[in-house]
């Protein structure tokens, strides 16, 4: 893919660096300590992670130079208008997957592309459906994987994800973190 920036991901998360490789593009990452990740109590859900994602690019703003484009994004996961972030301990992995359990939820990631001059900001969202689980099914994953970094407290990558997604619409790869599919797109408008 023919690009005119040097892009840089704001994302210390090993699935959006291994995403973003995957388009078979250049990039570095680079990652501002201490960017906030909190939102106006009064946000609709849907809108929740791209205002988190334009936060972050706002953290990145005064060190653009011309030419670079660096890229944020952040991913939350939605039950009805609950919104579930990255849990605070096990107990709240727990927690959170017995809620997802037999449902149907939908995963959001907010991305926003910026430069020096301008900025493209989109969500995408994909509807997961999973089967019921047994408590047992719940602590071996929480025991085994580690849920405590990923919204929703899970990885669709991983073991839940193979034996608990019923179905699926929309990115398989927004629910890991990225919608490389759509950020393809957006940098050949760009």
């Amino acid at each position: 893919m023919k690009n005119e920036y040097h892009i840089i991901l704001a994302s210390n998360s090993p699935r959006r660096r291994e995403l973003l490789a995957g388009l078979d593009i250049d990039y570095e990452v680079k990652v501002i300590d201490g960017v906030s990740e909190s939102y106006p109590d009064d946000l609709p859900v849907r809108d929740i992670a791209g205002y988190i994602a334009a936060e972050k690019a706002e953290a990145y703003k005064a060190e653009l130079t011309e030419g670079n484009l660096v890229v944020t994004a952040d991913t939350v996961v939605i039950l009805g208008d609950t919104v579930l972030g990255k849990p605070h301990d096990l107990d709240d992995a727990r927690r959170m997957l017995r809620l997802l359990s037999g449902k149907v939820h939908h995963v959001v990631t907010g991305v926003c592309l910026t430069t020096k001059d301008k900025q493209r900001r989109f969500s995408v969202t994909t509807d997961v459906a999973f089967k019921q689980f047994t408590d047992e099914e719940i602590n071996y994953y929480v025991d085994n994987y580690k849920p405590l970094d990923k919204a929703g407290a899970y990885g669709i990558q991983e073991w839940i994800g193979y034996v608990g997604v019923t179905s699926i619409n929309g990115s398989y790869f927004n629910v890991m973190g990225l919608p490389v599919q759509r950020i393809y797109e957006e940098l050949q408008k760009f």
